[in-house]
């Protein structure tokens, strides 16, 4: 009784928020970059949450558990990622979306290559629209998931309850209600993160025996490399790792928190929210997957139940076997603020995608706002619905899944077919609208490709398996971006 208290409090606050939030939306921009006047505090923390979402405290702590230190390797990854974004990219896309009156990428994109047309628009409204729905649909799998292990519910109830949750609130206060229950959520994040590594490594009674425990248990647990020391595999195992970083390079439901800053001093002292918010939390969740397989393993329970479906049971499992159902409920309201703060931010992201570059940029340039921002609710809501569709036929037909590689599957694709984009159209003066769509479309097919189809070759499938879709088809869709745009670039235009 007490975790659904908790709980209760929990959804409470998201509701008030959602509900004060509709008081500020007056237009469009409100709904989708909350009127560009939003503080670094809320804008880091937002960012970071939505960042990170239940791959991290589901994903990332089985990880730890299944390959111990050598998890580390995606704090590395991810730490650097968000820095480049924060010091390098941040500010200066701050001010060209200013410039532009950007209110989503494709704005942006659309200004920065003067299109005579609508075709980069429509490529990568499309493209957004495609891969944030299978990300939400990964983030709804994970909250049916947070439910089912945390109160025993049915996993089908627990995923329909969390979504119908999120969309009540994003419903009424569009980016706003986001920008601020991201910021609570993300408070719960690092509070539950942090607590439990050292709850349970105070509860430790032989602390100076745990690391020699940890090699009996599996020497691999201990070895950077991972299990069998510096090989091949391990190095592609670990690029894969590593390469989760670029994915914060351009991902448009991390720039759109860029847009939404007040101004360029802001993102000076956001940035280093941002980079030790990332560091934390994900040390953090490394040590809780560590610290599981030691503390089950020393009880003696079977490790086929702590690692069954990438061990992303085992923060769950951990919470209730060291703490009180009290701090339990904490750490369920921990696990589904990651989910909801990237849920809600993707489902606006696609939104404005569906109803701003579509519909009113294309076929209705005359639309008022406020009968867009009603338009932009209803869209909302069909893409929560479509997602929420794919969630639950892939559990159905996919019960072994691992949240890890399903939300990371979505994640990459976002990230291969717009950071690329967005990288050179910062930095390349010469990059032009031919060079951008070229890059994207090829982001977006090589995501498939390198999933589905390399890994299947005899040879050399296997390590490309390891190393994962995200870096080969981002670093082809840089190489594609930068040769369209000089093979269609005259010499006149070049002198």
């Amino acid at each position: 009784m007490t975790k659904y208290l908790i709980l209760i409090l929990y959804f409470g606050v998201l509701f008030a928020l959602g509900y004060f939030a509709s008081k500020r939306v007056k237009g469009i921009k409100d709904y989708y970059v909350g009127g560009k006047k939003l503080g670094y505090w809320v804008v880091a923390f937002s960012s970071r949450a939505t960042g990170e979402s239940g791959w991290l405290l589901l994903g990332v702590t089985g990880m730890g558990a299944m390959v111990g230190v050598q998890a580390f390797w995606v704090v590395v990854g991810e730490v650097v990622g968000v820095a480049i974004a924060w010091f390098f990219m941040a500010k200066p896309f701050k001010r060209l979306s200013d410039q532009y009156d950007s209110i989503t990428i494709p704005d942006y994109l659309e200004s920065r290559f003067k299109s005579t047309n609508h075709l980069l628009r429509i490529i990568s409204a499309a493209t957004l629209t495609v891969f944030v729905t299978i990300y939400v649909s990964s983030q709804i799998d994970a909250t049916g998931t947070a439910f089912e292990s945390f109160l025993g519910w049915n996993y089908y109830i627990g995923a329909i309850t969390g979504f119908a949750i999120v969309v009540i609130y994003i419903f009424s206060g569009g980016f706003i209600a986001v920008a601020w229950s991201d910021f609570f959520q993300g408070l719960i994040m690092l509070l539950g993160l942090v607590l439990l590594p050292a709850a349970v490594f105070f509860a430790i009674e032989e602390k100076g025996q745990f690391i020699s425990t940890l090699g009996q248990i599996d020497p691999g647990l201990l070895n950077i490399w991972g299990a069998g020391g510096f090989t091949l595999m391990n190095i592609m195992t670990i690029g894969g790792l590593l390469f989760i970083g670029l994915g914060f390079l351009g991902s448009p439901q991390v720039f759109v928190r860029f847009m939404s800053i007040k101004d360029e001093n802001e993102i000076n002292k956001g940035r280093w929210v941002a980079v030790a918010f990332t560091l934390i939390t994900d040390s953090c969740a490394v040590l809780i997957g560590i610290l599981g397989r030691y503390i089950f393993t020393e009880a003696g329970q079977d490790v086929e139940a702590i690692l069954g479906n990438g061990a992303q049971n085992v923060l769950p499992m951990l919470a209730d076997n060291v703490f009180s159902t009290l701090v339990v409920g904490l750490f369920v309201a921990a696990v589904l603020s990651a989910i909801m703060s990237t849920v809600d931010s993707l489902l606006v992201v696609a939104s404005s995608a569906v109803t701003r570059d579509f519909y009113q940029k294309i076929f209705r340039p005359d639309l008022l706002d406020g009968d867009l921002t009603k338009k932009s609710r209803i869209i909302t809501l069909i893409i929560a619905l479509f997602a929420l569709c794919i969630a639950m036929t892939v559990a159905i037909t996919t019960p072994e899944r691992s949240i890890f590689w399903f939300i990371i599957f979505g994640f990459s694709g976002i990230a291969a077919t717009f950071c690329p984009v967005m990288i050179l159209s910062l930095f390349y003066k010469k990059f032009n609208e031919k060079g951008a769509i070229a890059s994207m479309i090829t982001g977006f097919l090589c995501i498939p490709i390198f999933e589905f189809v390399v890994p299947a070759i005899p040879g050399i499938g296997i390590y490309f398996d390891q190393l994962a879709e995200m870096f080969p088809s981002f670093l082809i869709a840089m190489i594609v971006g930068v040769l369209v745009t000089k093979l269609t670039t005259s010499s006149k235009q070049t002198l």
